[in-house]
């Protein structure tokens, strides 16, 4: 069974209070996992105009908004043009995912154009985000003996090493899992229940393979062909895009797309 993204998703997206360069799907979704009660987490950017930035009176680098709608609890969460572009510069593998989520609900020009530039961001340092992530959902997993931490680490480790090896994002267990024979049960589990135990057998194959998953990204990371630092050519091109998206608006208009099963 897959958890469709619900088809009122753009909506949402397009009520924040800004134009929008792009809106895409984050979380469980995301990441192949999402339960009959997962929220809907949303991510996006938007812009502000010109007299937001330079004036006294600055506009919101971020805007959340959380929410419920037709039984779904929504989270949506859009950082500003200029805030994202830093990030998406610093090895933060939150945003890189975001921008290439293939979950896309809302789109413009200006989104394609970063998502072009993205792959000549990446760098073998990414890692640390993954092995930090990975981490902290792992102490989350044995603290409360849930299910949804468990995959958490799973999924991180593994996109982070395929990160690693071939320069290209990928998010979902289910296509990263394939090895790992009692993946498909862990994740069916999970679509019954967003916050339902880890089962005691599957406890102990973790303890097994996630240190051998943390020791294969470390690995990945040495030995990766990524740079040590995004090219120069591609953050001055992001740089470009920001001053002349901030300067000129956002060409053409955003187009709404309602993401498949």
């Amino acid at each position: 069974m897959t958890i469709e993204v619900p088809p009122w998703a753009a909506d949402t997206a397009r009520a924040l209070p800004r134009p929008l360069v792009f809106a895409t799907v984050s979380g469980a979704h995301l990441y192949g996992f999402a339960s009959v009660d997962s929220d809907l987490d949303l991510r996006a950017v938007h812009l502000l105009v010109s007299e937001e930035v330079v004036g006294l009176r600055t506009g919101p680098q971020t805007l959340q908004q959380v929410g419920v709608r037709d039984g779904v609890e929504l989270d949506v969460v859009s950082h500003d043009l200029l805030k994202f572009a830093k990030l998406l510069t610093g090895r933060n593998g939150y945003v890189l995912e975001q921008l290439l989520s293939p979950l896309v609900v809302v789109t413009t020009a200006v989104h394609a154009e970063l998502v072009a530039l993205a792959p000549r961001l990446v760098t073998r340092h990414h890692a640390h985000h993954y092995l930090g992530f990975a981490a902290t959902q792992e102490r989350s997993y044995a603290r409360t003996g849930q299910l949804k931490p468990a995959l958490y680490t799973l999924r991180v480790l593994l996109t982070g090493i395929h990160l690693m090896r071939t320069g290209r994002v990928e998010t979902d267990l289910g296509v990263l899992g394939t090895e790992l024979a009692y993946v498909p049960d862990l994740i069916a589990a999970k679509r019954e229940a967003e916050h339902g135990p880890l089962p005691a057998d599957a406890a102990a194959r973790l303890a097994i393979d996630v240190p051998r998953l943390r020791a294969e990204l470390e690995t990945a990371r040495d030995a990766s062909m990524l740079p040590e630092r995004a090219d120069p050519a591609a953050v001055e091109a992001l740089h470009d895009l920001v001053v002349r998206t901030r300067l000129h608006g956002l060409p053409g208009r955003e187009r709404v797309v309602l993401p498949g099963p």
